[in-house]
């Protein structure tokens, strides 16, 4: 699942906020700074988990302000993702 995450989600600490989310969760991937001021999120996990971290991207860390989340269901080779990264 690949989603898409707009507002103030820059120089707020939400890639770390994701990775810390992710890890606890058992959910591989990433977040990445895109030049538009979005964080893309690339997640592989159970469906249980990717829900819940759906809802985590929509809270956000405290100092951030999310608007939405567009979120996209995307093909991920088995074993691709071994972590959660940030970039």
């Amino acid at each position: 699942m690949k989603a898409w995450v707009y507002g103030k989600v820059q120089g707020v600490g939400y890639r770390l906020f994701c990775r810390r989310q992710a890890r606890a969760l058992g959910i591989v991937g990433h977040a990445i700074n895109l030049s538009d001021g979005r964080v893309e999120v690339l997640m592989q996990g159970t469906e249980s988990d990717l829900s819940r971290m759906l809802d985590a991207l929509h809270e956000g860390p405290r100092f951030s302000q999310v608007l939405g989340v567009d979120v996209e269901r995307v093909p991920v080779p088995p074993g691709r993702l071994t972590d959660f990264t940030v970039g």
